[in-house]
Protein backbone atom coordinates (compact mmCIF):
# COMPACT_ATOMS: atom_id res chain seq x y z
CA UNK A 1 0.00 0.00 0.00
CA UNK A 2 1.31 3.44 -0.92
CA UNK A 3 1.74 6.31 1.48
CA UNK A 4 0.29 9.12 -0.61
CA UNK A 5 1.75 12.32 0.81
CA UNK A 6 1.53 14.52 -2.28
CA UNK A 7 4.02 17.09 -3.44
CA UNK A 8 6.39 17.85 -0.57
CA UNK A 9 9.50 20.03 -0.85
CA UNK A 10 12.68 18.20 -1.85
CA UNK A 11 16.14 19.83 -1.72
CA UNK A 12 19.21 18.77 -3.65
CA UNK A 13 22.66 20.32 -3.89
CA UNK A 14 21.59 22.91 -6.49
CA UNK A 15 17.80 22.65 -6.67
CA UNK A 16 14.64 23.03 -4.67
CA UNK A 17 11.70 20.95 -5.88
CA UNK A 18 8.52 22.48 -4.49
CA UNK A 19 4.90 23.10 -5.29
CA UNK A 20 4.18 25.61 -8.01
CA UNK A 21 3.08 29.07 -6.89
CA UNK A 22 1.37 31.76 -8.94
CA UNK A 23 4.52 33.86 -8.43
CA UNK A 24 6.28 31.34 -10.74
CA UNK A 25 4.12 32.33 -13.73
CA UNK A 26 6.53 34.76 -15.39
CA UNK A 27 9.64 32.57 -15.07
CA UNK A 28 7.71 29.44 -16.15
CA UNK A 29 6.42 31.26 -19.25
CA UNK A 30 9.79 32.79 -20.16
CA UNK A 31 12.00 29.80 -19.34
CA UNK A 32 10.17 26.88 -20.89
CA UNK A 33 6.42 26.99 -21.37
CA UNK A 34 6.58 29.47 -24.27
CA UNK A 35 9.53 27.70 -25.93
CA UNK A 36 8.32 25.59 -28.90
CA UNK A 37 11.37 23.30 -28.80
CA UNK A 38 11.05 22.53 -25.09
CA UNK A 39 7.33 21.98 -25.36
CA UNK A 40 7.75 19.87 -28.52
CA UNK A 41 10.13 17.55 -26.64
CA UNK A 42 7.66 17.50 -23.75
CA UNK A 43 4.80 16.67 -26.11
CA UNK A 44 2.75 19.82 -25.54
CA UNK A 45 2.13 23.01 -27.47
CA UNK A 46 3.99 26.13 -26.37
CA UNK A 47 1.95 28.76 -24.56
CA UNK A 48 1.53 31.86 -26.66
CA UNK A 49 0.42 34.13 -23.81
CA UNK A 50 1.23 34.44 -20.16
CA UNK A 51 -2.49 34.00 -19.51
CA UNK A 52 -2.31 30.44 -20.89
CA UNK A 53 0.57 29.68 -18.52
CA UNK A 54 -1.35 31.18 -15.63
CA UNK A 55 -4.35 28.93 -16.36
CA UNK A 56 -2.15 25.81 -16.36
CA UNK A 57 -0.51 26.81 -13.08
CA UNK A 58 -3.91 27.52 -11.51
CA UNK A 59 -5.02 23.99 -12.45
CA UNK A 60 -1.86 22.43 -11.01
CA UNK A 61 -2.00 24.49 -7.82
CA UNK A 62 -5.63 23.58 -7.19
CA UNK A 63 -4.67 19.91 -7.63
CA UNK A 64 -2.34 20.08 -4.61
CA UNK A 65 -5.46 19.53 -2.46
CA UNK A 66 -5.07 15.85 -3.37
CA UNK A 67 -2.34 13.82 -1.68
CA UNK A 68 -2.19 11.78 -4.88
CA UNK A 69 -1.02 14.74 -6.99
CA UNK A 70 2.74 14.92 -7.53
CA UNK A 71 4.10 17.87 -9.55
CA UNK A 72 7.13 19.97 -8.65
CA UNK A 73 8.46 23.33 -9.75
CA UNK A 74 12.21 22.98 -10.27
CA UNK A 75 13.84 26.00 -8.64
CA UNK A 76 17.50 26.82 -9.16
CA UNK A 77 18.82 27.71 -5.67
CA UNK A 78 21.35 30.16 -7.11
CA UNK A 79 18.67 32.42 -8.62
CA UNK A 80 15.50 31.27 -6.81
CA UNK A 81 13.75 31.04 -10.22
CA UNK A 82 11.85 28.23 -11.89
CA UNK A 83 13.83 26.39 -14.58
CA UNK A 84 11.40 23.53 -15.27
CA UNK A 85 9.03 20.97 -13.84
CA UNK A 86 8.98 17.30 -12.89
CA UNK A 87 6.01 15.11 -12.03
CA UNK A 88 4.53 11.68 -11.56
CA UNK A 89 2.00 12.08 -14.35
CA UNK A 90 0.61 8.58 -13.85
CA UNK A 91 0.38 6.87 -10.49
CA UNK A 92 -0.70 3.23 -10.38
CA UNK A 93 -1.38 2.59 -6.68
CA UNK A 94 -2.43 -1.03 -7.19
CA UNK A 95 0.86 -1.93 -8.85
CA UNK A 96 2.92 0.61 -6.86
CA UNK A 97 4.25 2.19 -10.04
CA UNK A 98 4.79 5.80 -11.10
CA UNK A 99 5.46 7.29 -14.54
CA UNK A 100 7.69 10.36 -14.58
CA UNK A 101 7.72 13.38 -16.89
CA UNK A 102 9.93 16.44 -16.79
CA UNK A 103 11.10 19.40 -18.80
CA UNK A 104 13.80 22.02 -18.34
CA UNK A 105 14.28 25.35 -20.09
CA UNK A 106 16.76 25.20 -22.99
CA UNK A 107 19.24 27.58 -21.41
CA UNK A 108 19.60 25.07 -18.54
CA UNK A 109 20.14 21.95 -20.67
CA UNK A 110 23.38 19.98 -20.31
CA UNK A 111 24.03 21.11 -16.75
CA UNK A 112 22.76 17.97 -15.04
CA UNK A 113 19.72 19.68 -13.52
CA UNK A 114 17.15 17.26 -14.97
CA UNK A 115 19.03 14.16 -13.80
CA UNK A 116 19.62 15.76 -10.38
CA UNK A 117 15.90 16.44 -10.03
CA UNK A 118 14.98 12.97 -11.29
CA UNK A 119 17.35 11.23 -8.85
CA UNK A 120 15.76 13.17 -6.00
CA UNK A 121 12.28 12.26 -7.21
CA UNK A 122 13.17 8.57 -7.45
CA UNK A 123 14.51 8.66 -3.90
CA UNK A 124 11.32 10.39 -2.73
CA UNK A 125 9.16 7.79 -4.49
CA UNK A 126 10.93 4.84 -2.90
CA UNK A 127 11.56 6.20 0.60
CA UNK A 128 8.51 8.38 1.22
CA UNK A 129 5.68 7.14 -0.98
CA UNK A 130 6.53 3.43 -1.05
CA UNK A 131 6.61 3.13 -4.83
CA UNK A 132 8.18 -0.09 -6.10
CA UNK A 133 8.84 0.98 -9.71
CA UNK A 134 9.54 4.36 -11.31
CA UNK A 135 9.45 4.40 -15.09
CA UNK A 136 9.76 6.86 -17.92
CA UNK A 137 10.13 6.90 -21.67
CA UNK A 138 11.57 9.25 -24.20
CA UNK A 139 10.65 9.60 -27.82
CA UNK A 140 13.27 8.19 -30.17
CA UNK A 141 14.06 11.67 -31.51
CA UNK A 142 14.71 13.10 -28.02
CA UNK A 143 18.08 11.52 -27.33
CA UNK A 144 19.06 14.03 -24.61
CA UNK A 145 16.16 12.85 -22.50
CA UNK A 146 17.49 9.30 -22.71
CA UNK A 147 20.80 10.51 -21.29
CA UNK A 148 18.93 12.09 -18.37
CA UNK A 149 17.19 8.79 -17.65
CA UNK A 150 20.49 6.89 -17.76
CA UNK A 151 22.29 9.40 -15.52
CA UNK A 152 19.48 9.21 -12.99
CA UNK A 153 20.05 5.49 -12.49
CA UNK A 154 17.25 4.14 -14.65
CA UNK A 155 17.88 1.10 -16.84
CA UNK A 156 16.88 0.63 -20.47
CA UNK A 157 14.06 -1.91 -20.75
CA UNK A 158 13.09 -1.84 -24.40
CA UNK A 159 11.66 0.05 -27.33
CA UNK A 160 7.95 0.32 -27.99
CA UNK A 161 7.92 0.66 -31.75
CA UNK A 162 5.62 3.28 -33.27
CA UNK A 163 3.98 3.66 -29.86
CA UNK A 164 2.66 7.17 -30.28
CA UNK A 165 1.92 9.79 -32.86
CA UNK A 166 3.89 12.98 -32.56
CA UNK A 167 3.43 15.77 -35.08
CA UNK A 168 1.36 13.49 -37.34
CA UNK A 169 3.93 10.70 -37.53
CA UNK A 170 4.54 7.54 -35.54
CA UNK A 171 7.42 7.60 -33.08
CA UNK A 172 9.05 4.96 -30.93
CA UNK A 173 9.13 5.18 -27.14
CA UNK A 174 12.34 4.13 -25.45
CA UNK A 175 11.44 2.72 -22.01
CA UNK A 176 13.53 3.04 -18.85
CA UNK A 177 12.78 2.07 -15.26
CA UNK A 178 14.25 1.52 -11.83
CA UNK A 179 12.86 -0.66 -9.07
CA UNK A 180 13.19 -0.16 -5.33
CA UNK A 181 15.30 -3.32 -4.77
CA UNK A 182 17.94 -1.99 -7.20
CA UNK A 183 17.95 1.50 -5.66
CA UNK A 184 17.88 1.06 -1.89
Amino acid sequence: MLNHIGTQTIKTQRLILRRFEMADTQSVFETWMSDPEVQNNYGENACETISETQQILEKWISSYDSNEFYRWSIILKETNRNIGQIAFYLMDSKNQRADVEYCIGQSFWRNGYASEALKALIEYAFRNVGINRVQAFHRSKNILSGKVLQKSGMKYEGTLRQYLIHKDEFDDCIMYAVIRDDWL
